[in-house]
């Protein structure tokens, strides 16, 4: 008798949580910060995902998309934590960095990452490949490695795709590489084919689908990858050479597991600290239930060009307290997502 009352009394719960939540969120519209601009690998995550989330949160509000671009994360998550209001209402994706750069300490983190809440992340696994163009005559690591003054393109200092850049020349050993910035993703495929820079690196989905012909058309030069977790292979790209074979110390080796461990919490989706606990609850519990949408999947494959690799919130969180690397580490990761010139191996 007891244990049906008491199923009794849970049922009750439930339904009563699932009215509050559908009569909150009925009618309204969410908006989705993205730390990032239109047409990148990071907005087609964010598409995938806003595409098919308003139908797993009760009561389906409107769910719009507003870019904030800028600092390597830090725009979109300083936004987050200081000025949206925690109301449920407001998500956000930050480009993944943000979070290395609060570990770091770094000018400009106004945010504390133990105080967002996590809903999860769509990516826990990343593929960078460095690239240059066939014309810088770049064709192998020796070429490279002897060439001085490469170009190196990157959005801002900061961004992900700026501290990839960074890592591959560190470690490479590249002689006087110059890494040019305030591009944006698809502005820095169009400055490479016009010869305004020699090389950049990309993920792998990216290079795949926005830029296919860079690939099977041989208009790059590919010499290395960057696999976030280690040992997890790209299909296509599992022959290229793993950055940390480029390493030539242990310090380089520690910088380029720090990056690694950082981005294997992939992109996550937060809400600003404060929003109230059954909200939160239920658009974590919507993304999880996005994740594992057959029609999500297939759609994330479609724009992406990958698999979904989801993180969980809780696995996001751990992940966050492990980033504890020594000090000697840590400000040799300032130098590289810095703006001053490499360290030597």
């Amino acid at each position: 008798m007891i244990t049906i009352v008491s199923a009794a009394i849970l049922l009750l719960i439930f339904v009563a949580e699932a009215a509050i939540g559908q009569s909150f969120y009925e009618g309204k519209t969410i908006t989705m910060i993205a730390g990032t601009e239109p047409g990148g690998t990071l907005d087609m995550r964010t598409r995938a995902l806003t595409h098919f989330l308003k139908k797993h949160i009760p009561g389906e509000p409107t769910i719009i998309t507003e870019y904030m671009p800028g600092a390597g994360g830090r725009k979109a998550a300083n936004f987050m934590y200081r000025v949206a209001r925690p109301d449920g209402l407001t998500m956000a994706t930050p480009v993944s960095g943000f979070l290395i750069l609060a570990v770091l300490k770094e000018p400009g983190v106004d945010y504390d990452i133990g105080k967002f809440i996590y809903l999860g992340a769509p990516d826990g696994v990343a593929h960078y490949i460095f690239h240059s163009r066939k014309e810088a005559g770049l064709s192998d690591l020796d070429k490279l490695r002897a060439a001085s003054g490469v170009r190196i393109g990157a959005q801002a200092v900061g961004h992900t795709i700026y501290v990839v850049g960074r890592l591959f020349a560190y470690a490479l050993g590249l002689k006087d590489a110059r890494f040019v910035t305030g591009y944006s993703g698809v502005e820095l495929d169009g400055a490479l084919v016009r010869g305004e820079l020699d090389a950049r690196p990309n993920l792998a989905e990216t290079l795949v689908r926005r830029t296919p012909e860079f690939v099977e058309k041989g208009l790059m030069d590919l010499h290395g990858i960057l696999e976030a977790p280690a040992g997890k292979k790209h299909p296509r790209f599992s022959y290229l050479p793993e950055i940390a074979s480029f390493a030539r110390s242990e310090r380089a080796r520690g910088v380029i597991e720090m990056f690694r461990a950082s981005r294997v919490t992939g992109g996550p989706y937060i809400l600003p600290p404060g929003t109230p606990k059954e909200r939160a609850d239920i658009l974590k519990e919507a993304v999880r239930k996005t994740f594992n949408d057959p029609a999500y999947q297939t759609e994330y494959k479609k724009l992406v060009g990958d698999d979904l690799a989801p993180v969980t919130a809780d696995e996001i969180e751990k992940a966050i307290g492990a980033l504890r690397p020594d000090s000697e580490i840590i400000e040799l990761y300032k130098k590289m997502v810095g703006p001053g010139p490499l360290p030597s191996q």
